[in-house]
């Protein structure tokens, strides 16, 4: 997923430019489906915090219900932060939560009240019953 997101914001850098309406279209499309595989993942993981910028970029660069705001000095701002937005998202680290080891945690020696703290070798194990048992 790293270099399909390193792709969109190589993409949104070259969207600066003058190039064909061609190229919007296709930016559009990539840029929707990076947002919602980014969106995706942010609420899988419990980042609501990018999740939220992450729906406004899917909002703006929606194909299907377009916004057209007929000035290239407005899209260009906006190009180079969700440029540099796809490139934070894609060097952060992701929290993921931590697996149990298999071993259990021994108690340390100072939890324990002092009369149960002995060493293994120093216990006296007798296989045999007692006569007062």
């Amino acid at each position: 997923m790293k270099p399909f997101l390193t792709f969109c914001a190589l993409c949104c850098f070259f969207g600066i430019f003058r190039l064909p309406i061609e190229y919007y279209t296709f930016l559009r499309i990539l840029v929707f489906i990076g947002a919602l595989l980014v969106l995706y993942n942010t609420l899988s993981s419990k980042q609501h915090y990018f999740s939220i910028i992450f729906l406004v970029i899917l909002i703006l660069f929606n194909p299907i219900i377009p916004f057209y705001f007929y000035r290239k000095g407005i899209w260009i701002p906006i190009d180079i932060i969700t440029g540099i937005l796809f490139l934070l998202i894609n060097f952060i680290e992701r929290k993921e939560p931590k697996k149990e080891e298999e071993a259990p945690e021994e108690p340390s020696e100072h939890t324990m009240p002092i009369h149960q703290r002995t060493v293994s070798r120093d216990r006296i194990i007798n296989p045999k019953k007692t006569k007062q048992e």
